[in-house]
């Protein structure tokens, strides 16, 4: 059995695009002291920025998977660089900190949320052989743009300063982002493949794609499984995302230089490059949701050594520790949603899936930054984060004990 030839090209396009919408998402931590500097404005105010755009992308999402299973990935990711440049060029004139709420929060945001959900869903149905390697490639593109895009903004700032800096990214994503997403399309059959032999492996047992229409997405959303994977991504979600807008700023205050601190995140991006190809092997052989379930636990843990942490080396292991447990779980998602409930209404169900991260997206950073502005440390919110990752690893296994054994 062999994939359809143009079904790399996907994987390619899908890396490309989520290299660009999250390596501006994650850029934020370069422009935090600039933000916070200009507009005089305390941690929780600059931390919204970041909370808001994950609440729009997360909150949108579902809408624009409905989008791109009616009108196809190609339009509706186009249109989201788009607004990812409009969002990085209104931010770049801003004379006051609504203004950056406005651009880079909600503009940036909705042009996210037209990309992220439907990029990374096409992807699926154009394979069931090497599904997990396809997912493993595509969504390595956010660890990806992680590593690269943050230090490329820090270097932008100290020459250019913080406004062309912004400018400059969003030629970036105009250049490189609207090249990767007209090259992404629909699988031209049901489940993108030539043939309709099973695949072995991990899927053996697995019906093919294209003889399994799955469930639509009302169906979905009667299925405890759906619900058990929704409460672990929920409960996660607040300790997935405050190291993106605070690790930097803790580094900052232990004394730490601005490109090392900001290289935190790259080192987070380091490690989910590593997590997405390495957690997916092992996926592959013990299962996506034991793995998943590990990974939610290895996450929780990875707190505790940023809590214990009193110089650069160990926020740089916790970087890389978090990032590698990060990336595992956002590369299984989208298979485990493949897996349980087909290709029918997949980026639908993707979308309304992470919904489940809006929330915690928002809440995560800004309460984190108003814990700091009050206590002047984040050792309160590291033990919430701990506490929140150990009931996603709870809702994880239940879902493993209810998804059956070959997944």
């Amino acid at each position: 059995m062999r994939e359809a030839r143009y079904a790399w090209v996907v994987v390619w396009a899908a890396f490309f695009s989520l290299a660009v919408i999250f390596g501006v998402s994650y850029s934020f931590a370069a422009f935090f002291e600039a933000f916070a500097g200009q507009f005089n404005a305390q941690r929780a105010d600059v931390s919204l920025v970041f909370g808001l755009c994950g609440l729009v992308y997360f909150v949108l999402g579902a809408g624009a998977g409905m989008l791109a299973d009616r009108f196809g990935p190609r339009v509706v990711c186009c249109t989201g660089m788009l607004f990812i440049v409009g969002g990085l060029a209104l931010s770049s004139l801003a004379h006051a900190m609504w203004v950056i709420y406005a651009a880079y929060g909600v503009g940036v945001g909705i042009g996210i949320a037209l990309v992220y959900t439907p990029a990374i869903a096409c992807v699926q149905p154009w394979f069931t052989q090497r599904r997990g390697l396809a997912a493993g490639v595509a969504s390595a593109g956010i660890g990806a743009g992680t590593v690269v895009v943050p230090l490329l903004a820090t270097a932008a700032i100290e020459q250019w300063q913080w406004r062309d800096a912004l400018r400059a990214m969003a030629l970036g994503v105009l250049l490189v982002g609207l090249c990767a997403t007209v090259l992404l399309r629909r699988a031209p059959v049901a489940g993108g493949v030539v043939g309709t032999t099973p695949a072995a492996g991990a899927d053996a047992g697995t019906p093919d794609v294209g003889q399994r229409a799955g469930s639509t997405l009302a169906e979905t959303l009667r299925d405890r499984r759906f619900w058990w994977l929704y409460a672990a991504v929920a409960l996660a979600s607040p300790s997935m995302f405050i190291p993106f807008a605070h690790a930097s700023a803790a580094a900052r205050d232990l004394g730490i230089g601005d490109a090392r601190s900001v290289g935190l995140v790259g080192l987070i991006g380091v490690g989910s490059l590593v997590g997405r190809f390495a957690i997916g092997a092992m996926a592959d052989r013990i299962g996506r949701l034991l793995t998943l379930t590990l990974m939610q636990a290895s996450a929780g843990l990875s707190y505790l050594l940023w809590g214990a942490a009193g110089g650069y080396t160990a926020l740089a292991v916790f970087a890389l520790w978090f990032g590698l447990s990060y990336g595992g779980i956002v590369s299984l998602l989208p298979a485990i949603c493949m897996d349980l409930f087909g290709p029918r209404a997949v980026s639908g169900i993707i979308g309304t899936l992470y919904t489940g991260a809006a929330l915690g997206n928002l809440l995560g950073p800004v309460l984190a930054g108003a814990v700091f502005d009050r206590l002047g440390s984040y050792a309160t919110t590291i033990a919430a984060c701990v506490l929140l990752s150990a009931l996603a690893t709870l809702a994880s296994a239940r879902l493993a004990r209810f998804g059956g054994p070959r997944y």
